[in-house]
């Protein structure tokens, strides 16, 4: 596994976070944000130029600075397999990849004129950068994919990746999801579409999911990513396995482009269980997308209950990272491994007025749960996109 988010620059640090309760949720400084109507947001504050050569830092936009280095923590505690390359893929998603670099350079050409735009500006833009840029790092010819599927791309590519593994294509694949668009234009965008906190005062008391006064999510930045390998492969060169994608499913809404359909969010959890040979009953916690907007957080909420009851934990650390749109998913699976590795599940930072129309075990503290074997991760986007994993303890 490796990560960069807005609580840790790897995924120990992150997961210390995440335990500990501590919010990565700051105010935004910067000239450019004075004017926006929201000034907060989840920033990665490991700097990507220290584990990164100056040739690979400015070749490359933040999107695929940040994955390229949770893809190296990801390669090296999987023991960088030493593995056939056509027999090894990357599938690494993002919602709006290279974004920041489209706008600096449409201010360069502004400014400066065309001679001055930067030559790798359409490199740095294309959304399937961060794939390709892993994939030349390990030496991967297999494929390089890029689902994009807005917040629900990074759990989605793992779903792609089980399946290529499954399909019999691959042995290893390098799966997870990135995005880094903290800036005027995506923050302008969500606000006007009222999906964004409009919470004054403390910045890490803003994402509140399932919680009452929950009045939208927190924009944030970040990459998760893990390896998969085939079972047989992983064994026969002695890896540590650190648990298990027992089942995924993916499915669309094929309704509204924003709103969430309830009854696809059911369908894609009791997929997700039935590909895993697993009922409702079964899951001992879910992770769930929870962003902390009124309508998403209630229709999941209600999702959930149907597809695996009442009383299971569940819990939703965007009230500590923010929401990081297409690398949210992956960072999910990231939580539930974890989760399952060291028996202690991180409550939900800011739960502190159950909504009661919401009638989860929402757990706002860390808890323990040292007899878990199996759990769903959630993922839901826009354009009606649904990911479940269900994953399970190695």
């Amino acid at each position: 596994m490796g990560a960069m988010t807005p609580v840790g620059g790897t995924v120990a640090q992150t997961w210390d976070s995440l335990i500990a309760g501590r919010s990565g949720i700051q105010g935004l400084d910067e000239p450019w944000a004075q004017e926006l109507p929201v000034r907060i947001a989840g920033l990665v504050t490991a700097d990507p130029a220290a584990s990164l050569s100056t040739r690979e830092y400015r070749r490359m936009d933040r999107c695929g600075q940040l994955a390229l280095v949770a893809s190296r923590e990801a390669w090296a505690q999987a023991g960088t397999p030493a593995v056939d390359p056509d027999r090894l893929a990357v599938v690494i998603g993002s919602g709006y990849g290279g974004l920041g670099t489209v706008l600096s350079q449409v201010r360069v050409l502004d400014a400066g004129g065309p001679r001055r735009v930067s030559p790798h500006t359409l490199t740095q833009i294309m959304v399937n950068g961060p794939s390709a840029w892993v994939s030349m790092d390990i030496g991967a010819q297999g494929g390089a994919r890029t689902p994009v599927s807005a917040c629900a791309s990074g759990a989605e590519a793992i779903a792609q990746g089980v399946e290529m593994i499954a399909a019999g294509v691959a042995d290893v694949v390098v799966a997870g999801g990135v995005d880094a668009c903290v800036n005027d234009l995506a923050i302008s965008g969500f606000a006007q579409l009222r999906a964004l906190s409009t919470s004054q005062g403390d910045p890490t008391a803003a994402s509140r999911p399932f919680d009452r006064d929950r009045n939208g999510f927190v924009m944030g930045e970040g990459a998760g990513i893990i390896v998969l390998e085939r079972e047989e492969f992983a064994r026969a060169r002695g890896a540590e396995i650190l648990g298990r994608i027992a089942g995924t499913a993916v499915t669309s809404d094929a309704g509204d482009i924003v709103a969430a359909d309830q009854a696809i969010q059911v369908r894609v959890m009791q997929k997700a269980l039935a590909a895993a040979g697993l009922v409702g009953s079964d899951i001992d916690f879910v992770h769930a997308h929870a962003t902390s907007t009124p309508v998403g957080d209630l229709l999941e909420a209600g999702a959930i209950s149907a597809a695996v009851g009442n009383a299971v934990p569940v819990t939703s650390t965007k009230s500590m990272t923010g929401h990081l749109l297409g690398g949210a998913g992956a960072l999910g699976a990231i939580v539930t491994l974890q989760a399952l590795r060291t028996g202690r599940l991180p409550g939900t930072l800011n739960h502190e007025n159950p909504d009661p129309e919401i009638r989860l075990n929402v757990i706002d503290t860390t808890t323990a749960c040292t007899a878990a074997k199996a759990a769903i991760t959630n993922a839901f986007g826009f354009g009606g996109h649904s990911t479940a994993l269900v994953i399970t303890a190695a």
